[in-house]
């Protein structure tokens, strides 16, 4: 008899202990959840810094972007690749946030370079960058609200139906419907060609294409 009140005792014990785990893992389980929201819910940005033409290199940039990098952590930002045109003193920079105001943060913190502006965007399929070519980014103004990120899929893929008869590879594009702005990526030997490939595509002439070097 001794013996099972003894057993009974010892299981009395142990499943609080038990419990307890269950709540822990149970917490654990949230907590992740919440983290996986977080990331999913992280949109987008193209962020343009206008500088100075002929004041900005790509090393320049590129030690940049490494602050960033440093500092992405803190704001919840993850920097992808960043875009320089030496010429006309742009610069281009892809991240992942929960806010403009999180890259802008990280920026300011990282080296004091604010971007003009911060698009918030949906990007396309990326393509394989063939790594042969220059690199372009054009630039479309469609006026606020004027266009879709539908739209633009359908334009790319009749994009990609001519590029090669133009020599060009479309690399990948991004989308903010709110300001009407469409930048597309892609490889080729000149601008013009890229402007061509358009033309023939779906006749949507970009207001600008600037040779631009790529960093990630």
């Amino acid at each position: 008899m001794k013996s099972v009140i003894l057993a009974l005792t010892a299981i009395s014990l142990v499943a609080p202990s038990c419990d307890s785990k269950t709540k822990e893992a149970n917490t654990g389980a949230t907590k992740t959840a919440e983290i996986t929201n977080n990331t999913e819910r992280m949109d987008y940005f193209i962020d343009v810094h206008d500088l100075e033409p002929g004041k900005v290199k790509f090393k320049d940039v590129e030690g940049a972007h490494q602050k960033d990098l440093a500092t992405q952590g803190k704001y919840g930002v993850k920097f992808h690749k960043y875009w320089v045109d030496e010429e006309n003193g742009k610069v281009y920079c892809l991240s992942q946030a929960r806010s403009a105001d999180d890259v802008q943060a990280t920026h300011k913190e990282a080296h004091g370079l604010v971007p003009a502006k911060v698009y918030q965007v949906s990007a396309g399929q990326e393509a394989l960058a063939a790594g042969d070519k220059k690199f372009f980014m054009d630039i479309h103004h469609m006026g606020a609200g004027k266009v879709t990120a539908s739209d633009v899929a359908g334009a790319h893929d009749k994009d990609l139906a001519v590029q090669h008869k133009h020599g060009v590879n479309f690399v990948n594009y991004w989308v903010d419907e709110k300001e009407g702005v469409i930048m597309c990526l892609s490889e080729a030997a000149d601008s013009n060609a890229v402007k061509k490939a358009h033309r023939e595509a779906h006749g949507l002439l970009p207001a600008y294409v600037l040779q631009v070097k790529q960093g990630e």
